[in-house]
């Protein structure tokens, strides 16, 4: 079993650019299918949930090449027959495939997609949504069976600002006839990316960034080049590092409005937070503020996807912390392996009540997903003696190399790929 092993108590200290956006960069090769021609990808994060989406494209016929970190993908063939089911099952992010695929091939069959198993994600909101331009959708023998006779663009009103099925109906769109209309748009700046590249390709969006995006169909589409965003989860996870590690760190990063909730939440706790030239300064304090409440939402609200990591700093608050989780019901199965080393972290339903601690002690954890495991690893550099990871390939699904990173700014940690 792949794990980590962290030496505790060492402060972080330097400078560190941060990767590209997974969550960016997988709705973006996914839309690549739409075009029958090649695609550069550049500032593309070599992380295992890209492989595994790569892996799909070649199964189905993509001419897959990478440069550095440049990817280039040709899509000028594809045959959906051949569809790898394994990689289906690895990842819940091949439910974008819908979208792209069906504006290419009329019939698509699609395995239940896997992933990290934090709660209920229903796929109900893209098949709905896709029904209504024209797609027909069975559900049997584990696997989603869709037909259409053409995509037809129309005005659709998500019951949740879901940013998978507005990134699907934006690719849809992209295909469809005529304008298709997406109400309660998620407002996510990987949304306004994926609008930059189909943009790129020649599509026409329109709103992308607000509740309402317009997509116009059957643009002529060409060969595109794009740079994909940098990662604001993972500029904020190691920005949590370095608050719970009592370091001081300079990010390289440059789109910092997109985690100017969480400047304020690092300033809150009694961190120095300065904008630079190059992206973000942070300094901790000998002791961090509790948050007495903190609610996840969809953005610009607090990100789930950094709820993990924040609980994990505040466990040695000076004071008690209140977490409140409104998007995954399962994503506060990290707090018991950080009750392991020394937490003391009460859940109630979906709050989640941090009793801050004087010191976390190192021991054997177990990661579960991959944003509940990068809380482990800032957990492990806070603790007092060593801490070992396991399951630590979960947090490899979406960090480059994180022990890279933290060992760049001063980390100790070793890694063992059994």
């Amino acid at each position: 079993m792949a794990s980590f092993q962290i030496a505790g108590g060492k402060m972080l200290e330097g400078q560190l650019e941060v990767q590209g956006s997974k969550n960016a960069a997988l709705p973006i090769i996914a839309a690549a299918v739409l075009h029958r021609g090649v695609t550069l990808i550049r500032r593309c994060p070599d992380i295992l949930d890209v492989r595994y989406m790569l892996e799909i494209l070649h199964s189905i016929g993509c001419k897959i090449s990478w440069q550095k970190d440049e990817l280039r993908i040709d899509a000028e063939k594809i045959d959906f027959e051949n569809l790898s089911r394994e990689c289906i099952g690895k990842m819940r992010s091949s439910i974008l495939l819908l979208g792209a695929v069906l504006g290419r091939c009329k019939n698509m069959v699609l395995e239940y997609p896997g992933g990290c198993t934090i709660g209920a994600r229903p796929v109900d909101i893209h098949l709905n949504a896709l029904e209504q331009m024209g797609v027909h959708i069975e559900e049997y023998d584990g696997a989603i069976h869709c037909k259409t006779d053409g995509l037809k663009g129309t005005r659709i009103l998500l019951p949740y600002p879901s940013v998978g099925a507005t990134e699907n109906l934006m690719m849809a769109g992209a295909m469809a006839e005529g304008i298709t209309w997406i109400h309660n748009a998620a407002r996510e700046p990987e949304v306004v990316d994926l609008s930059g590249f189909l943009e790129a390709m020649g599509v026409a969006v329109y709103g992308a960034g607000t509740s309402r995006i317009g997509i116009l169909g059957k643009c002529p589409l060409k060969e595109a080049r794009y740079q994909v965003m940098q990662d604001r989860i993972v500029a904020g996870t190691y920005l949590l590092a370095a608050a719970g590690a009592r370091g001081e760190i300079e990010l390289v990063y440059e789109e910092k409005q997109h985690i100017h909730c969480l400047l304020h939440i690092c300033e809150s706790m009694g961190c120095e937070v300065r904008l630079t030239n190059r992206g973000i300064y942070l300094k901790s304090s000998r002791r961090l503020f509790p948050i007495e409440d903190i609610h996840t939402q969809p953005f610009p609200g607090f990100p789930t996807d950094m709820q993990s990591q924040l609980m994990a700093v505040l466990t040695t608050a000076r004071g008690t912390s209140r977490v409140y989780e409104h998007i995954f019901e399962n994503r506060f199965r990290t707090a018991a392996e950080l009750c392991k080393m020394g937490a003391d972290i009460q859940i109630e339903n979906n709050r989640a009540v941090i009793y801050g601690t004087a010191r976390l002690k190192g021991g054997r954890v177990s990661a579960r997903d991959l944003r509940g495991g990068a809380a482990l690893v800032i957990a492990g550099l806070m603790a007092e003696g060593d801490t070992i990871v396991e399951n630590s390939i979960f947090v490899e699904r979406g960090y480059q190399d994180i022990c890279k990173d933290l060992i760049q700014l001063g980390a100790e940690i070793k890694v063992n790929k059994k």
